[in-house]
């Protein structure tokens, strides 16, 4: 799909490529092979900056050639309710438009839209950019609480009763905290490279960066690491919570063995004197009117005294 937007008059006009001019907004969501080939040839740009933002495991990373700037960030990606991942989203620079490539429809890039329009100017390409970059983070810090609230809800589940699914449940958090620690580390770099180039030649053609355009900047470096701290943080809590759960339920595991195996010793011992007073062969009280009962009544003492001593021992 391609959309072809540019802001006029404080309002956002969506155009046809070849209506297209300078300052337009070429928003590419999972992009057929002649779609790139129409937008490459448009704006005179390499095929491969395109398909290298089509790559789920793409690095976030800058790559700079003469005639275009190819920017490669990692955004949050909500799946469905409870499971997270990241998104590599291609952001490119070129004499004619700004770009953004994605495999997927994300609320980042859905969040800049006509109802929006007023808070963006996409003949603006630095401040876009930083306005698409802080709304990243924001997502960042919007999922980690989602998440915080989940692992809350699932530790009360398990301490209820230790069902597969909600082990399962807490396994899906970990993996998506670990999605999100990557990609946070990563654009954390291109953070740091843009902010270089803040003070670089190289940067003139491309970037126009204003005092403002700088402190927004180092605000999206702040909330960048406030996620990273956010999510190492969840990290810690989350393992050391499996770890504590996994020792509750081995410690539980034992419990129960060590039950049954009394409950199996006691229940031998009158199976034993049964065995022994059942043999064909002369044995005590055989001759006796009372022998069955007094035989009884001594396998039934044998084993009130075994769980006497189990239960001393707290096999019980």
């Amino acid at each position: 799909m391609i959309e072809i937007l540019k802001t006029t008059d404080d309002k956002l006009m969506e155009l046809t490529i070849s209506e297209a001019q300078s300052g337009s907004w070429f928003n590419l969501i999972d992009p057929t092979y002649d779609e790139i080939q129409k937008v490459s040839l448009v704006l005179n740009l390499d095929e491969s900056f395109l398909r290298n933002s089509l790559d789920v495991d793409e690095r976030s990373r800058i790559e700079i050639e003469d005639d275009s700037v190819l920017i490669i960030t990692n955004i949050p990606l909500m799946e469905d309710e409870g499971t997270y991942d990241t998104l590599p989203l291609g952001i490119i620079f070129t004499d004619r438009g700004f770009i953004t490539v994605s495999s997927k429809k994300n609320k980042v890039i859905s969040s800049f839209n006509k109802e929006t329009s007023g808070s963006f100017d996409t003949r603006n390409k630095t401040k876009f950019l930083l306005d698409i970059l802080f709304r990243s983070t924001k997502y960042y810090l919007k999922y980690l609480n989602n998440i915080y609230k989940q692992s809350e809800k699932i530790e009360e589940e398990l301490r209820k009763t230790m069902k597969n699914k909600a082990l399962f449940q807490l396994f899906e958090v970990q993996k998506s905290l670990v999605y999100f620690t990557t990609a946070l580390k990563d654009n954390y770099m291109v953070l740091q490279k843009i902010m270089r180039l803040t003070q670089s030649s190289k940067s003139n053609k491309f970037f126009k960066f204003t005092e403002d355009d700088i402190d927004l900047l180092e605000d999206v470096i702040i909330e960048n690491k406030q996620a990273l701290e956010m999510v190492e943080m969840h990290r810690n809590i989350l393992e050391n919570m499996m770890d504590a759960f996994a020792s509750i339920i081995s410690n539980n595991l034992n419990i129960v063995m060590k039950f049954l195996t009394s409950i199996a010793i006691i229940f031998a011992i009158p199976t034993m004197f049964s065995s022994f007073w059942g043999m064909n062969v002369a044995v005590p009280f055989a001759n006796n009117d009372f022998g069955f009962l007094i035989v009884s009544i001594i396998s039934l003492v044998a084993a009130i005294s075994a769980a006497v001593f189990f239960a001393k021992k707290g096999m019980f």
